[in-house]
């Protein structure tokens, strides 16, 4: 059963105070259609990638920049090896200059080896290059990141952030899923992953149906755009992505920045926990815990401290930075003793 996704909604025209105000909350994506195309890194694309390579040089830091590896045989599709036990690239300092130079020289290849700087901050490698091509809609606290590859597919995969990507040279086909196609996305290990969060297993161009019968309900909720240069999309928290890189040569500048106070710490760190902690009890008692999280942390039936006063509060009451550092030092050293890394504290 081949099921196709819808096209992602196309915003023209958009302020920056529009955008935060009504797309941001709606928690939908949507493609930013020219939003960079006054770019001059873009301006410089559409001359052509010798030309781009020229202007990003210009920047150059020199800083060797970790940058991903993979055999021609790989197809540019980073994953993992047959057993999962290891990923089917290899990491490797490179300076950028070196790389966008050997990406220049492989254009021609038949089968080349796939080749990708992912994620590195432009303020590091590219110092002065976000002065010149700059984004009014993303907030101060979220730093631009480059990444430079050639024809490559990003398994995929969720961000605990908020995310604006632009094309700026080459195009790129996004087919994104809403959060809640966790289960029909069959996420791989926690321990071993691509780039952090878990990818999930099924390969979009070729899904096993039978070894994952559930993802043609993802496919149902899918929703996919071609990017051209210039353009760019808005993919929201922990919304899970496909991206393919089209051309043999692609550059992307993103943004990521989280609408969570920054010393809440992660939710994915609590989850590890939860995994140990909660995942094997007996199923009556996982159930009253779902219940105890579902009331105290989401609060399903609204404030559940709003019967006691706010100074009797505790661990419950409002954010306070010095609560939330004791809290975190209780559980550092709860966790340091099951581990066998803290002794016992004793009473008396």
């Amino acid at each position: 059963m081949e099921v196709k996704p819808r096209q992602i909604s196309v915003i023209e025209v958009l302020a920056p105070q529009e955008f935060h105000a009504e797309i941001v909350p709606a928690g939908q994506p949507v493609v930013l259609k020219g939003l960079a195309a006054h770019w001059p890194a873009v301006e410089q694309a559409r001359r052509g990638e010798a030309a781009l390579v020229e202007y990003a040089l210009r920047f150059d830091s020199k800083k060797p920049a970790e940058t991903i590896i993979g055999d021609p045989g790989i197809k540019g599709r980073f994953f993992y090896t047959e057993d999962l036990k290891a990923l089917n690239f290899a990491r490797r300092p490179i300076p950028i200059a070196a790389t966008l130079r050997h990406l220049l020289a492989i254009r021609t290849v038949d089968a080349p080896p796939a080749c990708y700087i992912q994620s590195v901050p432009i303020s590091e490698y590219l110092p002065g290059f976000e002065d010149e091509n700059r984004l009014e809609f993303a907030p101060p606290s979220a730093e631009p990141r480059i990444w430079i590859g050639n024809r490559l597919t990003v398994q995929t995969h969720f961000d605990l952030s908020e995310n604006i990507a632009v094309v700026v040279a080459g195009r790129r086909r996004f087919t994104l899923f809403p959060p809640d196609q966790l289960p029909n996305l069959y996420p791989g290990p926690f321990e071993l992953t691509l780039a952090g969060p878990p990818v999930s297993m099924v390969r979009l161009d070729a899904p096993d149906m039978e070894k994952y019968p559930r993802f043609v309900e993802a496919m149902c909720r899918a929703q996919t755009a071609e990017l051209e240069p210039g353009d760019a999309i808005y993919i929201p928290y922990f919304w899970w992505h496909h991206v393919e890189s089209l051309e043999w040569f692609n550059v992307l500048v993103n943004y990521w920045w989280s609408e969570s106070a920054p010393d809440l710490g992660s939710p994915f760190d609590c989850l590890l926990h939860g995994l140990i902690a909660l995942r094997d009890m007996p199923p009556r008692y996982r159930e009253i815990w779902r219940m105890v999280f579902d009331h105290y942390v989401f609060k399903r039936n609204g404030e559940p401290v709003e019967h006691l006063p706010p100074d009797a509060r505790g661990a419950l009451g409002d954010r306070d930075p010095r609560r939330i550092e004791r809290m975190r030092k209780m559980l550092a050293h709860a966790l340091a003793r099951e581990a066998g890394l803290a002794r016992p504290s004793r009473a008396g």
